[in-house]
């Protein structure tokens, strides 16, 4: 088995960054090595100032498929990630039919990723109502955890849950050991809300956020760090947009509680002042919500109450978003961003002080910890999988649909001046992804937990 060196000068570790060369032998890393230490045998490949950085790992993604592979799917879904510099996506449970919430849906989503991947996948399952023989199941049968809804999702075969069936669940959920991740909005908030904008103009974007408030947020944080209070389950907050809801979470990282807490690019990148009219493009749930929120977020970043930082990459057909009304009351909410977030991040995060290793950190390690995966992905390090991304993180471009790779090329991002480009990527030691290219056979494996 011949080995090879990747070597650059800006080596991402979990030690920091510095010059080196990355060992590759088969597909995994056998040792990150100062380059006069590199085996005269090895084949060399000489990257300059190019960072190297860990696969990113994308724990909140909706390929939805089997059943809307019009929408997105496996083929398209990881030929974006791999041009993103992600080399693992975990599926999220709705949005494909039938929805992942049995085994027998999970053999269905396994079949419509058979060759047709990229990078590598991992599944998420579905809690719904009157599902709950179907929890430890799922768990045997290799997810790696579960997602629910405390509002209505908005698409058919995925129901919410009350706060009642979650009690009756969480048992469940604990003895599987697995984490539980939750839309944490209530609806009541969001109905009272709603009901008082009778007459109002939904092209414009400050009715549709005044339609989910952030209280929606806060109650459901509020309810669920009780129950984890309770019932010590792993829980997991996807993609929070109210900053309000930060001093408690902080507060109940202090106390012990088994929380996490993830938020997305769109929620650091862009803010509400600044969306059009009209502009559905942008329509997400939870909103997109103030310059200071947006702030205060990177602030729960910077002192580590949010973890994590995952696309949600949830796309549509272009029809569903509504462009010809402009409406956001019945325009799909969902962002598409998996070939985008890196360079979204990295110019946001260069804006404020942080480094390569902090994005590392946020988009590879801790998605991967959260998965799962984390002793095969997620680092540079001996005897991880050879996962990277060779990245430019001073260099500039414009976003074109060309640079998107995904099914349906739409974007709030077009147009945009972002910093940051993937040069290529790297799945267990094989080139995926290189300027453009999609380079050999589609190889990319399903991980179990």
């Amino acid at each position: 088995m011949s080995l090879r060196a990747f070597f650059s000068r800006r080596v991402v570790t979990p030690d920091g960054v510095r010059p080196a060369a990355v060992l590759v032998e088969g597909e995994r890393i056998r040792g990150i090595v100062p380059a006069e230490q590199v085996p005269a045998d090895a084949n060399v490949e000489n990257f300059g100032d190019a960072a190297i950085l860990p696969g990113l790992v994308d724990s909140h993604v909706h390929i939805n498929d089997p059943g809307r592979a019009d929408w997105e799917g496996f083929r398209t879904a990881t030929r974006s990630a791999a041009a993103g510099g992600y080399t693992t996506l975990v599926d999220m449970p709705l949005n494909c039919l039938p929805a992942t919430t049995n085994v027998a849906a999970l053999a269905a989503k396994r079949a419509a990723a058979r060759n047709r991947c990229r990078v590598d996948w991992m599944a998420w399952g579905g809690l719904v109502a009157n599902h709950l023989h179907n929890i430890e199941p799922l768990a045997a049968a290799g997810v790696a955890g579960f997602k629910c809804f405390l509002v209505p999702p908005g698409i058919d075969g995925f129901t919410m849950v009350t706060e009642k069936e979650l009690r009756n669940a969480l048992p469940h959920i604990v003895r599987t050991g697995l984490p539980l991740l939750v839309h944490a909005e209530l609806p009541g908030p969001i109905e009272s809300a709603t009901e008082k904008l009778a007459g109002a103009d939904w092209t414009n974007y400050k009715t549709y956020l005044q339609s989910r408030p952030e209280e929606a947020e806060l109650l459901a944080i509020r309810m669920l760090l009780w129950l984890c209070r309770e019932f010590k389950f792993r829980l997991h907050i996807v993609h929070l947009s109210a900053s309000a809801a930060l001093p408690e979470l902080r507060a109940a990282r202090s106390e012990g509680l088994p929380v996490g807490v993830e938020t997305c690019p769109h929620y650091l990148h862009v803010i509400a002042d600044t969306i059009p009219s009209g502009g559905t493009m942008f329509k997400c749930a939870p909103p997109i919500r103030s310059g200071e929120n947006c702030e205060r977020l990177w602030a729960g970043l910077r002192d580590g109450t949010i973890d994590l930082v995952a696309t949600d990459h949830s796309p549509c057909p272009p029809e569903m978003k509504n462009f010809a009304e402009g409406n956001f009351r019945s325009a799909w909410g969902g962002i598409a961003s998996l070939s985008m977030a890196l360079p979204v991040m990295n110019t946001e995060a260069g804006r404020r002080g942080f480094s390569l290793n902090d994005i590392a950190r946020w988009m590879a390690e801790a998605p991967a910890k959260l998965a799962g995966c984390d002793r095969r992905k997620g680092q540079i390090a001996a005897g991880y999988d050879a996962d990277f991304v060779v990245f430019e993180p001073e260099s500039e471009f414009v976003v074109r649909a060309d640079r998107l790779h995904y099914r349906h090329p739409i974007s709030p991002y077009l147009g945009e001046k972002l910093r940051g480009v993937v040069n290529a990527t790297y799945l267990r030691g094989k080139l995926v992804f290189s300027n453009g290219e999609f380079p050999g056979e589609a190889t990319g494996q399903e991980l179990q937990r």
